[in-house]
């Protein structure tokens, strides 16, 4: 196999093939299920499912079946097994993972840009979903199509396709159960569900921070009082609040002050940070649209990193019992409700972080406030294992075959539980968390896009990985 004829034909695959389906992918509203209850009936989550099963079985891969498993009351999973190639029979199985669901389109987007209306502009895919995480069916399939075509080797290989991951992954534990004897044994597990630094070399997601989410409300009333009769004798539910979140986090600096959401940073993350920084000096702060005349929390560059990847945050991701500010009265509310977010360390403990959260929300309450949880969640982080040394070699020969530069290691502040998942199932397999998601991307956000270019150079990487995998048994 020559790597010039591999990144042919992946470049051949993605104009002619790959991008025309995402394109009409992009153009289903496939909400994930905790933005769309009513998904069953909706159809939404089915129909990307069977666009992208019939566009894989139109590909023709030897050998290749799909199937789309349905666990009672769970989002649907699409499986796509390839047999290995001829001498690779012996190496394990190599697991492919991205998922179909999407984020709300949300308001905001530029002209002639909509979240389902797939545009093409200057390289990049415009639509919701094309880079997070659509793509990653397309680079998966083609990856191992561009391989066989072009003289390499890959292990049985197992795409999975999940469409819960925005929801947080509710049912791939499930699926992943039921699957498990089917697996095998899974020496390599590639997610392209992540970022990049830049869009000049592969990058290797190293960390993933895990998270707890819930709903806290603060009920001092039964109905609310005029303002002039009741403040001053009862007590402020927003002021309740806030003094329940002083006890979470120090308003000043932001930081979290229980011990069960913090974890001391492993001395080769921090080292993996610099390295980083010296390729991309402004790897943390230049892919954030900061208003010029707002400061980030440090100016100090590997801080910044080190905040947005090994330790916890708190977000207020949304509020009720507020009405608007052009329709509100002289009103002392009688509860506020807010929704928060934390973030927690690669290696935290959830399930401990959200027993200390409910346990500090909830104990010797001011003033006897009648204080509420629900739609309470937490999920796994994840720290990457050491990479093995047929991988080292193999990300190297992607990076100089490939981008003509060095592949570089980075936290990520967001959180994949999948990857925790498959690390507690798979202990002795190799990650190789990657993926389209570089400066630019807008995931989640208005103006949501994907490189093309970089998309394809990530494909033929993953090719390289997989034929390495395949070589080193």
């Amino acid at each position: 196999m020559t790597h010039s004829d591999l990144t042919k034909i992946v470049q051949q695959r993605w104009d002619d093939a790959v991008l025309p389906s995402l394109q009409k992918l992009v153009e289903i509203p496939a909400l994930s299920p905790v933005f769309d209850p009513d998904w069953a009936t909706t159809g939404h989550l089915d129909a990307a499912v069977e666009h992208v099963q019939s566009w894989i079985d139109e590909r023709g891969l030897t050998g290749a079946t799909s199937r789309v498993l349905r666990l009672p009351g769970r989002t649907p999973l699409l499986v796509i097994d390839v047999p290995a190639t001829a001498g690779a029979e012996d190496a394990g199985t190599a697991l492919l993972y991205g998922h179909l669901d999407k984020q709300p389109p949300v308001g905001g987007w530029s002209e002639g840009l909509g979240p389902w209306t797939p545009v093409v502009r200057d390289g990049r895919l415009y639509g919701r979903g094309s880079a997070d995480d659509g793509y990653a069916a397309y680079a998966a399939t083609t990856a191992l199509e561009a391989l066989r075509a072009a003289g390499g080797a890959h292990a049985r290989a197992v795409i999975l396709l999940e469409t819960g991951e925005e929801s947080g992954s509710p049912d791939l534990p499930a699926y992943l159960a039921e699957l498990s004897d089917d697996l095998g044994e899974v020496g390599l597990v590639v997610c392209l569900d992540s970022g990049a630094g830049d869009y000049d070399r592969m990058w290797l997601t190293t960390s993933l921070r895990g998270m707890v989410q819930l709903q806290v409300t603060a009920t001092v009333l039964d109905a609310g009082q005029h303002s002039g009769m009741a403040s001053g004798v009862v007590p402020s539910s927003f002021r309740v609040l806030r003094v329940l979140l002083d006890r979470i986090e120090d308003a000043r600096t932001g930081a979290m002050l229980l011990p069960e959401l913090s974890v001391e940073v492993p001395a080769n993350r921090v080292a993996e940070v610099r390295a980083a920084l010296e390729a991309v000096p402004g790897l943390i702060s230049d892919g954030i649209p900061m208003p010029a005349d707002i400061r980030p929390m440090t100016d100090d560059p590997v801080e910044q990193a080190l905040n947005n990847t090994w330790r916890p945050t708190l977000s207020v991701i949304g509020g009720s019992g507020l009405p608007d500010p052009a329709s509100a009265g002289n009103v002392l509310r009688p509860s506020t409700t807010l929704a928060l977010s934390f973030r927690l360390p690669p290696t935290a403990d959830p399930d401990a972080a959200l027993a200390a959260l409910r346990e500090v929300l909830t104990s010797d309450v001011p003033y006897g406030a009648r204080v509420e949880l629900d739609r309470s969640e937490c999920a796994p982080g994840w720290n990457a294992p050491d990479v093995a040394p047929w991988l080292d070699e193999a990300l190297s020969t992607a990076s100089s075959e490939v981008f003509s530069a060095p592949w570089r290691t980075m936290g990520i502040g967001g959180s994949i539980p999948f990857m925790g998942l498959l690390h507690a199932a798979y202990p002795a397999a190799q990650f190789v968390v990657t993926g389209a998601l570089g400066p630019g991307s807008n995931a989640h956000v208005p103006d949501e896009s994907l490189h093309l270019n970089y998309a394809a150079k990530i494909t033929a990487a993953v090719s390289v990985v997989l034929d390495a995998h395949a070589r080193q048994v």
